[in-house]
């Protein structure tokens, strides 16, 4: 006969929650290989020693965790799918007994406490750390990129700088950002700013949709796509190179030992290159070149340098000499004279002018040791290895939903950032870990 199950009530249950998680399910695997507990000792003196007790910070921690892991944006959607969910649950260390942390809380001791003690900077490094120290990290090869994530801002609602002080009458983040730009550099603000975000700027990358937004910048370790240090900068082309600087010199304290560093063409200008070489580090990235860009004229490559006298010859052996220093455009001047020029045979391949002149950017040597390079085995394997960050990039935007940031300014934009990247660190950490006792494919994540 057809069975059918009714609704029922017992009046008593036997309920484990330990033994509803599946042993190879992600959060079991995070909980048994990563010790969260350094939280609480790092944010003990940001709580009183009197009143009632607060929520634990741990627990508050892997609540964020949840949500980057599973792409829950929202803390208030956060905290239901908490209330419903065992995983979760079991995870936060919040029992079928227990009381979910109410939305005003959780809010009040991540913009409180939390930001005030820069846990979350502290807890992406502990991690990386933890992968350094369990060999998943290589440091042979790193990658180096910035994606654009929208701002939670519309481009309409940006106004003239003049207007700024009346619009911060009525909004206390205008207030702010007045009062910062009065302790930092006022000169730098942009001609147009958004009363919604100030620090959001209205760009595009990549030929896509204007709109206001920010950067997200990664550095990697290609191995095993582990995120080494992570940025958040204004949406600007220039921020891209500074961030990277940083985060370079921010793995120093790892003790890694780099050898190649992979980029596109925009990490690709004369003076990035060099300081990275400086570093001791090659740079397996197309260099920013408009050497021959002369209109169908003689190029920058069929002019000898004669180093002894700090000259180029033109194919018609005539002498272009040193001129001076252009500081705008970083390079050197070097030209000819009119009486050299005049009645050249060539001259109409090489100028249109009374004589020719060459711009020599002041790092070319830089610039020709990285020409160099293209092409060797080892470059062809950075630039494959660099679509790794691509890959990286997606799943923060795909899987852990941060197409478009939930939170305001550039402080609270670096935090979800940081938490995000951390959720993705966890995921290879565990994930490589497990791997040394073979277990059946992970599930739920």
């Amino acid at each position: 006969m057809m069975g059918e199950q009714a609704r029922t009530e017992s009046l008593f249950y036997y309920f484990r929650l330990e033994e509803q998680i599946p042993e190879t399910h992600l959060l079991r695997l995070l909980d048994r290989y990563i010790d969260f507990s350094f939280v609480r000792e790092r944010l003990r003196g940001f709580y009183s020693t009197t009143g009632r007790p607060s929520i634990d910070p741990e627990v508050l921690l892997r609540l964020l965790l949840v949500g980057y892991l599973y792409g829950i944006t929202s803390e208030r959607r956060l905290l239901d799918e908490v209330r419903m969910h065992l995983a979760y649950r079991w995870f936060t260390r919040l029992d079928l007994n227990a009381e979910i942390p109410d939305h005003s809380t959780f809010s009040k001791n991540r913009h409180g406490r939390f930001r005030q003690s820069g846990v979350f900077r502290e807890v992406f490094e502990e991690i990386v750390r933890r992968c350094v120290e369990a060999g998943l990290v290589e440091g042979e090869t790193l990658a180096v990129d910035g994606t654009m994530v929208a701002a939670d801002a519309s481009q309409h609602s940006r106004v003239r700088r003049e207007e700024l002080q009346k619009a911060a009458q009525v909004s206390r983040t205008v207030q702010q950002y007045l009062a910062e730009l009065e302790q930092t550099n006022p000169v730098a603000a942009p001609a147009l700013v958004s009363t919604t975000d100030p620090d959001a700027l209205l760009a595009t990358k990549g030929g896509g949709s204007v709109r206001m937004a920010y950067y997200d910048n990664y550095l990697i370790d290609t191995s095993s796509r582990v995120i080494l240090e992570v940025e958040a900068t204004p949406a600007l082309f220039h921020q891209e190179t500074a961030a990277a600087r940083r985060m370079l010199e921010g793995i120093d304290k790892l003790g890694l030992h780099s050898k190649n560093l992979a980029a596109d063409k925009a990490y690709g200008s004369g003076e990035f290159l060099a300081w990275v070489m400086a570093r001791g580090v090659e740079p397996h990235i197309p260099v920013i070149d408009r050497r021959h860009q002369t209109g169908g004229r003689f190029t920058h490559d069929q002019f000898r340098y004669e180093p002894a006298e700090n000259a180029y010859y033109c194919p018609e052996g005539k002498a272009l000499r040193y001129r001076g220093l252009k500081i705008k455009a970083q390079s050197y001047s070097y030209c000819s004279t009119e009486a050299q020029c005049e009645g050249c045979p060539q001259k109409k391949r090489c100028t249109s002018g009374a004589y020719r002149a060459l711009s020599i950017h002041w790092d070319e040597t830089a610039r020709q040791a990285v020409r160099a390079l293209v092409g060797t085995p080892a470059y062809q394997r950075s630039r494959r290895a660099r679509y790794k960050i691509e890959a990286l990039f997606a799943e923060l935007k795909q899987r852990m939903g941060l197409r478009r940031v939930r939170l305001r300014r550039l402080w609270n934009v670096s935090e979800q950032f940081l938490l995000a990247a951390t959720a993705q660190n966890l995921k290879r950490l565990v994930r490589f870990l497990a791997q040394r006792n073979p277990t059946p494919a992970l599930s739920g994540a």
